[in-house]
């Protein structure tokens, strides 16, 4: 019973020697792989060529928190996304920065900095801003504990809505749930459901000026919406850290508008270290017949 490392060489020194410590069974490459049968987990951001190579393969552990690059797997084989501590305080991070650069006015001042202009514009109470998320999972969970924290209006939107540390609306409400966003930020996971959610429609139902702060799947947004809605004015500016596709183009229009700060998905790297430990309790849970970290519903995509 065996893990295959099948990920970047810069992770590999880590992973061997905290698999070495615990006495864990780890093949560091499928050059290494001797005899198929004993690898029983695949830890990978993508798939080996040929997984029928492995007769007694139990589980795919994606080494980041992302699993919707992955297809779905044959019958009998489990998918887990890791969980690590610094993936979701990284991404906290992020989006507490690109929402506080929304509500300070960042891209216009940015762009007043490059033409050397000093102007100043009103600045608003961050409790007088509200503050939508949509995604409410661990993730969205922490940064609405954050963004709460420094006073801002927040709530969140959630598949069923209910109670939680700030006010959740359900998927039926999402239009209201909309109205009340003057910085939309979008945190959900990419399932046929959501591709395509941040629309023209959807976009159309925020307040005008608004802001968008997007650290969930390039799919998520469609980038000609978002275009339109910036030059109707309806949406004052966003922040992205994902895009459609990735890397963006150079000549890409989101490189270019003033209005748009883009990063190159870089709101959180999965630290190796955090990586492999949870690849140990997976390792763990599979030989013990536990509940397995991080298990995703292959129906759901998450």
């Amino acid at each position: 019973m065996a893990l295959l490392f099948h990920s970047t060489a810069a992770r590999l020194p880590i992973w061997q020697a905290l698999f070495a410590q615990a006495a864990e069974p780890f093949i560091a490459g499928e050059q290494f792989v001797t005899d198929p049968a004993e690898v029983t987990a695949i830890a990978c951001w993508t798939l080996p060529d040929d997984l029928s190579r492995y007769p007694n393969l139990r589980l795919v552990l994606s080494v980041g928190a992302g699993v919707d690059h992955m297809p779905l797997m044959p019958p009998g084989v489990a998918l887990a996304r890791t969980l690590a501590p610094g993936i979701e305080a990284m991404v906290r991070d992020w989006v507490v920065m690109a929402t506080l650069m929304l509500h300070r006015d960042m891209p216009v001042y940015l762009d007043q900095g490059r033409a050397g202009i000093w102007r100043t514009h009103p600045v608003r109470l961050a409790s007088n801003r509200r503050v939508g998320i949509m995604g409410m999972g661990r993730i969205g969970a922490l940064v609405a504990g954050s963004l709460s924290a420094l006073g801002f209006d927040v709530a969140g939107l959630s598949r069923s809505g209910g109670v939680g540390a700030v006010p959740l609306f359900a998927l039926a409400e999402m239009d209201e749930f909309l109205a009340r966003s003057d910085l939309l930020i979008c945190l959900l996971p990419l399932t046929p459901a959501t591709q395509g959610i941040l629309n023209a429609e959807t976009l159309g139902h925020l307040p005008q000026g608004a802001g968008l702060i997007h650290a969930g799947r390039g799919a998520h947004l469609e980038t000609q919406a978002l275009r339109g809605a910036l030059d109707r004015g309806h949406l004052s500016a966003a922040i992205l850290d994902v895009t459609d596709p990735e890397p963006l183009p150079q000549d890409h229009w989101l490189w270019h508008d003033p209005r748009v700060v883009v990063t190159p998905h870089i709101a959180a790297q999965t630290d190796a270290a955090e990586g492999a430990r949870h690849a140990l309790a997976v390792m763990r849970a599979l030989r013990e017949g536990a509940t397995i970290p991080g298990l995703v519903d292959q129906a759901r995509g998450y």
